[in-house]
């Protein structure tokens, strides 16, 4: 069997959808379903914190990875950027230079357990919380999610990773995709983040 790892934070954890507890936990029911019907197994482990940056992945990625290593293969995502580019007090909770230089340790580590591993990059915001502070304190801007996005995009193009657009597959509706913090999707949005992510998984199965 080969294992998928979901490394991420709250929207890869599926905060905020109580319906079908966010996209990975539908791409897990969607694997178990195909392997009941006679496809191979694959197993999803999500392993999504809330509120994560780049720095909290290092210190835990290493372990995860060997704690969850199938001998047929693993597939690993990389989610990270929505908490990175956010500002506290007007400084990025890791700035741009910084991040680059985190998503390829992290890329180092992964291809220590996989060849197909997958940088998924980070939704916009609502229009109505662009630029303006949240009540945990954190700041974000479309400008500076379009910025982290292009690190994401120039470093799985420079180390031949695959690369996972659900900025622009929520982009157009995000006022009716995103839930009411403006951050995190509901459950249309992950419903939409999903079927973008089916079609890379079923090459797997």
């Amino acid at each position: 069997m080969i294992y998928g790892l979901f490394f991420g934070d709250s929207i890869t954890y599926g905060e905020y959808d109580g319906v079908f507890g966010g996209w990975v936990d539908i791409l897990k029911r969607y694997a178990l379903q195909q392997f009941h019907e006679g496809k191979n197994e694959l197993i999803l482990f999500n392993l999504g914190i809330g509120g994560e940056t780049t720095e909290g992945l290092l210190k835990r990625m290493p372990y995860e990875l060997a704690a969850r290593n199938s001998a047929e293969g693993n597939i690993i995502f990389i989610a990270y950027g929505a908490n990175d580019l956010a500002k506290k007090g007007g400084v990025h909770m890791v700035n741009p230079d910084q991040f680059r230089s985190n998503i390829n340790e992290a890329v180092h580590h992964a291809k220590q357990y996989a060849h197909d591993i997958y940088l998924v990059n980070i939704l916009p915001v609502s229009q109505k919380i662009d630029g303006i502070e949240s009540a945990a304190g954190k700041l974000r801007t479309n400008e500076e999610i379009l910025v982290y996005n292009q690190i994401l995009k120039d470093t799985a193009s420079e180390r031949s990773l695959h690369y996972v657009d659900f900025y622009t597959a929520v982009l157009e509706d995000k006022e009716i995709l995103l839930s009411d913090d403006g951050v995190h999707p509901n459950e249309k949005g992950y419903g939409i983040m999903a079927e973008t992510a089916i079609p890379i998984i079923e090459k797997y199965l």
